[in-house]
């Protein structure tokens, strides 16, 4: 009988061991390092540079960079938080030479939605208003908010990448949401219920109609 050839499964290769076989020449796994990261860098970037299309450059860039000195990674840190530092230069880096050429950010949103009408109308709503508060917030409470509450980054890992101390990840963090509460309450109490003046008209040529046409009732 023919004695299979046992496979190592994927999933139990960590990064760094995965790093070893593809410097020692198979390529082929780097895929599996840009399938891991790609959510986590595309978050990241967008809290950044704002704009998906830009972003999936940078993040094109970010690998290359990183695969052209993987033998300069030396596992001090893991390779998550090392790639994820590129990400981030090569982000600022795009938002500096933008700056510069005075460009402005697109926001460009793919949604796919299986629901009813109504209720995909009113996620996309509501996906497009927490996006753009996420956008306003100022970089620095941006980047902390997406790493630590989308993207679950640990406080420690947080802190690493951005060099920042634990009490600064957390009033940064802090402050984002203090913000975003405050920024989607003043859109809501002027928004929820809002009664456009087309529902208006339609309510009050109803009502008189009725009036109009029904005598009144004697006291």
């Amino acid at each position: 009988m023919m004695k299979q050839r046992s496979v190592e499964p994927i999933l139990r290769l960590s990064d760094e061991e995965i790093v070893q076989r593809v410097l020692k020449g198979e390529k082929h796994w780097f895929e599996q390092l840009i399938r891991k990261f790609n959510l986590r860098l595309y978050r990241i970037g967008m809290a950044i540079i704002n704009d998906d299309q830009e972003v999936e450059d940078v993040m094109q860039t970010t690998y290359i960079n990183a695969y052209l000195h993987l033998a300069d990674f030396q596992q001090k840190s893991s390779f998550g938080t090392w790639l994820t530092r590129i990400l981030i230069n090569e982000s600022l880096l795009f938002v500096k030479r933008r700056r510069k050429k005075n460009l402005t950010a697109i926001d460009n949103l793919e949604i796919a939605h299986h629901e009813t009408p109504l209720n995909g109308l009113m996620n996309i709503e509501l996906k497009t208003i927490l996006e753009k508060s996420v956008a306003d917030l100022p970089e620095k409470y941006r980047l902390v908010f997406v790493m630590r509450e989308i993207e679950e980054i640990s406080t420690s890992e947080t802190m690493e990448v951005l060099q920042l101390s634990e009490s600064n990840v957390k009033i940064r963090l802090n402050r984002a949401k203090e913000m975003l509460r405050n920024d989607l309450g003043k859109h809501y109490k002027s928004q929820i219920y809002d009664f456009h003046l087309s529902r208006c008209d339609r309510v009050v040529n109803f009502v008189m109609n009725q009036i109009l046409h029904t005598p009144p009732t004697a006291c």
